[in-house]
């Protein structure tokens, strides 16, 4: 199982799980849940945070966050 820091930038995952005392409310709010799909878009300079795409919305994250989340990929980059 890989979770969302494991990334690579444009790969695109399936979101399966996360430790829901870890995600803020307002991630939640712009369905970063279970069943939804998400892109790694951007990593900062010095790996945190991550920009990411869920539910059309560009979001960017802290790595411990993305630690959190469990995913599947759904496709690899190029």
């Amino acid at each position: 199982m890989k979770t969302l820091a494991q990334l690579k930038i444009g790969q695109k995952a399936l979101i399966l799980d996360f430790n829901i005392d870890s995600i803020p409310l307002k991630l939640l709010e712009m369905g970063c849940l279970p069943g939804n799909h998400v892109e790694l878009l951007q990593i900062a300079p010095l790996g945190d945070p991550l920009y990411i795409n869920v539910n059309d919305s560009h979001v960017a994250i802290r790595k411990e966050t993305a630690h959190a989340i469990t995913v599947e990929v759904v496709n690899e980059t190029l």
